[in-house]
């Protein structure tokens, strides 16, 4: 046996309300796909948000089908002159689509307008949005236009973004759309980006069953984990 071996580590979320977070993201999720039969106030549209990139332009490693002793050839070297653009996406439980815009940069005003793309997708539902604690997602005038526009922002605990269910779905994009690329132009790769999420959205389904056999649901979970 080799005396080097590999440690795997994880980071143990320190949220001193852990449990109730956990178990009130894990409830919209059973309600979003019908485990649990939604009440006269429970929520009908419960949607996961997060931020994915930055998208830089660069040669990614990937597999492909190639002819034997022709393989696909990447440069070794690249320069950043066209800035990086970011993804703000959302997955609606109901359904499993995705939604998404590509910006430059992804502040407090960038977020807000995709929430009113979000707020116009389903007019007179009250959205229940899921997301982890970037600081734009909590800025005073994020806060307020939901109060006003009946969205109920989601919180998860701190380091615990594995309970963001929309997490999957960019591990997905990053193997289909940009693993071994090398895309030389933002429009050549957001082009990439759209043909996938256009493809996933046509076989989409609703998200069932999140986490059903994990250690997250004992109630003495980090007990365990002390």
């Amino acid at each position: 046996m080799s005396p080097f071996q590999a440690v795997k580590t994880w980071k143990t979320s320190t949220d001193p309300d852990f449990e109730a977070k956990k178990n009130r993201i894990l409830e919209l999720y059973a309600i979003a796909d019908g485990t649990t039969a939604p009440g006269p106030d429970d929520p009908t549209v419960v949607i996961c948000v997060d931020e994915f990139g930055p998208l830089n332009l660069m040669p990614r490693k990937g597999k492909a089908w190639r002819p034997i002793r022709h393989p696909a050839r990447l440069r070794a070297t690249y320069r950043r002159t066209q800035g990086v653009r970011h993804m703000l996406a959302a997955l609606d439980l109901a359904t499993g689509k995705l939604t998404y815009r590509i910006r430059a940069c992804k502040r407090w005003p960038q977020f807000l307008d995709f929430l009113k793309v979000l707020r116009a997708r389903w007019p007179g539902e009250r959205l229940y949005l899921v997301m982890d604690n970037y600081g734009p997602h909590k800025r005073p005038e994020v806060r307020t236009w939901c109060q006003l526009n009946d969205v109920e922002l989601v919180f998860l605990p701190t380091n615990a973004s594995w309970l963001n269910w929309i997490e999957c779905e960019f591990t997905a994009l990053r193997y289909f759309a940009l693993s071994g690329t090398d895309h030389r132009s933002h429009t050549e790769q957001n082009t990439a980006i759209a043909g996938y999420v256009r493809w996933r959205n046509a076989r989409a389904r609703p998200k069932q069953h999140f986490a059903i056999n994990s250690p997250i649901r004992e109630p003495d979970y980090m007990i365990n984990l002390a």
